[in-house]
């Protein structure tokens, strides 16, 4: 008997009839129509866009799962209710702060922050303005930390007790201890306050300008000279010099809260200023031409200008001075830095004006 197939039953034909590649021979090689695979079309731009970057990663704050973002949205809250030790703010007000010179505005001043249990108790002691103190929880006391908290309490700054996380963004990863306080930016005064100031007292006004001072240490040990033999202020450059930070005050001894500093944007004009005012500018340099101790205008109205230690004065500031004059020692191949200097010029000055 024979079997005539016609083309719908060949095995190399699919039910359609269409004839298919490949292995025709195999039972059941026929593909149902549309499951071809491949590309569709208008799918190359698809593809590009998966190989594409994502752009830059976002900053972890910026990331609302990660635990910078939730520490800075707790901070934020905490900056807009600020809360004591306990929930509760402690105390009033910031007290004990500076008069003149020291409030909490300052122009071009920046907050700074003072971490280590010495650290902050010497600056407790010294009287720094304080705008808030922070304590880790369960803070392992000490001598050092219950001195802290008598101070604070005492004088009724503001205390936040933090976790340590917090602590340690809050002093950029240095070692605190479990302490920190913040230190409010410094209030500088103008030139004229310091002529003001001078004449408040009714003597001539005595002022001491800075010249390229560059550490603040320096700084502060001027400010306590100056306390100590009756200048009226210190002026200082607004750019590449020392300003008043947390060590400048420790270092005055309390002498940054009686005497204002002013700053200026150009200190060969400021000095030009003082000297339309009236005032005698006396530099201080080596190579001077008459000793401070023998200054025959330490009774006039006087700005003493100190130089920084490597360099002295800069040419246009030597040449605003009316005169150079220099500390006679005892060798040629020593020098004295600028705080130095200018405490044995300062007491110089006040001793010709007690004999005047």
């Amino acid at each position: 008997m024979s079997i005539h197939l016609t083309d719908t039953d060949r095995p190399d034909h699919d039910t359609t009839g269409t004839p298919m590649a490949g292995n025709s021979q195999r039972r059941g090689a026929t593909r149902k129509p549309g499951s071809k695979k491949g590309a569709t079309v208008g799918s190359g731009g698809q593809r590009r866009k998966g190989l594409e970057g994502r752009g830059p990663t976002p900053k972890a704050e910026d990331r609302v799962y990660h635990a910078a973002h939730k520490r800075k949205v707790a901070e934020e809250k905490r900056a807009t209710t600020p809360t004591g030790r306990g929930g509760a703010t402690r105390g009033g007000p910031a007290k004990g702060g500076a008069s003149r010179g020291g409030g909490p505005r300052g122009r071009g001043s920046v907050q700074e922050v003072v971490a280590g249990r010495n650290s902050v108790l010497e600056a407790l002691r010294a009287r720094i303005p304080v705008e808030v103190v922070y304590l880790a929880s369960r803070l392992d006391a000490d001598d050092r930390t219950r001195e802290i908290v008598d101070i604070v309490a005492g004088r009724g700054y503001d205390l936040l007790e933090v976790g340590k996380p917090e602590l340690d963004r809050l002093t950029d990863g240095a070692v605190h201890q479990g302490v920190a306080i913040k230190v409010p930016p410094y209030e500088y005064a103008d030139v004229d306050d310091l002529l003001d100031a001078a004449e408040a007292t009714g003597r001539p006004p005595l002022i001491v300008a800075l010249d390229g001072v560059t550490d603040p240490r320096n700084l502060g040990a001027v400010l306590r000279s100056a306390g100590a033999f009756g200048a009226h202020g210190v002026l200082v450059p607004e750019r590449r010099a020392a300003g008043v930070t947390a060590s400048a005050w420790k270092v005055s001894a309390g002498a940054a809260a009686r005497v204002p500093v002013a700053r200026a944007t150009n200190l060969v004009r400021a000095l030009g200023e003082l000297k339309k005012a009236g005032c005698f500018v006396v530099g201080l340099d080596a190579g001077g031409e008459t000793a401070i101790g023998d200054l025959q205008l330490a009774t006039e109205p006087l700005v003493v200008v100190a130089g920084s230690e490597g360099k002295g004065l800069s040419r246009l500031v030597r040449e605003a001075c009316d005169v150079v004059a220099s500390i006679p020692i005892g060798s040629d191949t020593e020098s004295l830095n600028a705080a130095v200097a200018t405490g044995i010029s300062l007491y110089e000055v006040a001793r010709l004006r007690r004999e005047a």
